[in-house]
């Protein structure tokens, strides 16, 4: 599964771990993330982010 970089701040999701903040599990998908997931660092929205 392929990692995303956020545009605004460099926040990099990383399926391998998903985000334990918001609940997410290791394994998740960028494209499974529901779509009100934000960026846990700067709290941009999922459009915000690209392929790393």
């Amino acid at each position: 599964m392929a990692k995303y970089v956020c545009d605004v701040c460099g926040y990099i999701y990383d399926p391998a771990v998903g985000d334990p903040d918001a609940s997410i599990p290791a394994g998740t998908a960028f494209s499974a993330l529901p779509e009100d997931w934000v960026c846990p660092m700067c709290g941009v929205g999922k459009d915000s982010f690209s392929p790393a």
